[in-house]
């Protein structure tokens, strides 16, 4: 089974960062579709940005140009650096793995997921 355990949630005020990371094994960080996912109180998952095994990059739009999106293979972990944070941005934050193709859209592809971490932007 796939083992995937998220870090660095927490409290931030608005225009301010966060990093999180999600630690996995060698494998599946180079190997497997990496995805951050979120989901706010109340909401549906959705798909903030993913990183294919070939390390093409994909966005959602509402965070283009705020947060990125990267894997470290020699600490095998998949990291999301995100600024400018608004309160929207509130939610806790899912790493998801699978093999072949990434998919921001059908969170249900994916039968592989962290436990997620919280981030909450408030002043």
């Amino acid at each position: 089974q796939v083992q995937l355990t998220e870090s660095g949630g927490g409290l931030v005020q608005p225009g301010g960062s966060l990093r999180l990371s999600c630690a996995a094994s060698e494998d599946i960080i180079r190997t497997n579709c990496l995805t951050w996912f979120r989901q706010a109180p109340g909401q549906e998952l959705e798909g903030v940005a993913y990183i294919e095994d070939s390390n093409e990059i994909t966005y959602a739009w509402f965070v283009k140009g705020r947060f990125t999106i990267s894997k470290d293979t020699t600490k095998n972990t998949l990291n999301l650096q995100m600024n400018s944070l608004k309160p929207e941005d509130s939610a806790k934050y899912f790493c998801a793995a699978r093999r072949g193709i990434c998919y921001l859209f059908f969170p249900e592809k994916y039968s592989d997921w962290g436990q997620g971490t919280q981030v909450t932007v408030s002043a």
